[in-house]
């Protein structure tokens, strides 16, 4: 059975805990660590970090998306998601 990451978050400074789970639970970890310099679907590679971000806004979570320019053969814009939330972590655990 696939273990699956599940974090108990709160935003500060007088939020409830919130049960985050799965990939959900991956962005929002890579998102607070990642602090100001946000993430990147290049950086941080993920699926559906679109999907991702988009949930966690449904949670209450506040998240910036800033377009970006890249270059290369493939040349256009990507998306920068920072959280601008002050969340605390309250526990994480991965579990089956």
């Amino acid at each position: 059975m696939t273990k699956r990451l599940t974090i108990r978050a709160r935003i500060l400074p007088d939020g409830q805990p919130i049960k985050v789970v799965g990939r959900e639970a991956w962005a929002l970890q890579n998102l607070a660590k990642a602090g100001t310099n946000g993430c990147t679907p290049i950086d941080h590679p993920g699926p559906r970090w679109s999907s991702y971000v988009l949930d966690l806004r449904g949670m209450g979570f506040v998240i910036e998306t800033v377009h970006e320019a890249h270059g290369g053969q493939f040349a256009g814009t990507h998306a920068r998601y920072v959280l601008r939330s002050e969340i605390e972590i309250l526990a994480e655990a991965e579990a089956a």
